[in-house]
């Protein structure tokens, strides 16, 4: 399988659920990399305003951005593998439809990777708005993350990963709230590290009423992803979320 995959390719995994109001500043930001070897693959998922009609748009003027249009909707998870399982490239990166990255994102990450010999790393990002306007909030990488880290709080954002599928052979999201979460510790679990460059390189859309801006209900998917996803002992688990709620308490006054 691993030979099929062309070498020094980044394929960008796009997620797409009624996009139409940000798809294309999130493609743009795509498009606008230093590094070009990049392959786009938009996976809609069933959306029902203009996002099918927006790719499609940019599938015709841009020969690297490929869209796949699903007859049905089945969450943020079958898309991205959806979009994982028709990718060419060695490399995989995501970004959903609403965020961003900077310019030199790709272009440094696989630099990073080369010079070093990693297989999975990440970033550092900036929050921003609904209005694309840059917020306080700064969430930087740290340099090596292991399985045991990512227990206490998950630590890697989506959008600013990439991952070398000549090492990582195995890449897929379960339909779980925190799909990618999961996902990484499946990835660390095999005996991988994640390693990040402390730059700030990908731009992260908060939005009010957002799912991953309830804290409740995000304390509760991780509770059930140590309990019943990593099947942890219960005071095992209990440890690992006594953590994961100091952090958060301590982001949350961080950001004011």
């Amino acid at each position: 399988m691993c030979k099929d995959f062309i070498d020094g390719l980044v394929s960008v995994i796009v997620p797409v659920y009624n996009a139409e109001r940000y798809i294309r500043e999130t493609l743009d930001s795509i498009i606008g990399q230093t590094y070009k070897n990049i392959e786009v693959i938009c996976v809609d998922d069933m959306s029902n305003d203009s996002s099918r009609e927006i790719i499609k748009e940019y599938e015709s003027k841009y020969s690297n951005i490929k869209s796949i249009l699903l007859s049905e909707n089945a969450g943020v998870a079958n898309a991205r593998n959806v979009g994982i399982e028709n990718a060419r490239g060695r490399y995989i990166a995501f970004l959903d439809s609403d965020d961003l990255w900077l310019q030199d994102k790709i272009d440094k990450q696989i630099d990073f990777m080369i010079k070093n010999g990693y297989c999975f790393t990440f970033t550092g990002y900036r929050f921003i708005d609904s209005e694309s306007q840059k917020l306080n909030t700064i969430v930087h990488a740290k340099s090596e993350l292991a399985y045991e880290d990512m227990l206490r709080h998950n630590a890697i954002s989506c959008l600013t990963v990439v991952i070398d599928r000549y090492i990582v052979k195995e890449i897929r999201m379960k339909k779980i709230h925190h799909e990618d979460y999961v996902a990484w510790l499946d990835i660390l679990k095999q005996g991988h590290k994640a390693h990040g460059l402390d730059e700030l390189l990908a731009l992260y859309r908060t939005r009010r009423g957002s799912l991953s801006g309830n804290k409740l209900r995000a304390a509760c998917w991780t509770w059930n992803i140590l309990r019943n996803e990593e099947k942890l002992g219960f005071i095992k688990a209990l440890y690992y979320f006594s953590n994961y709620a100091v952090i958060n308490v301590y982001k949350h006054f961080l950001s004011k």
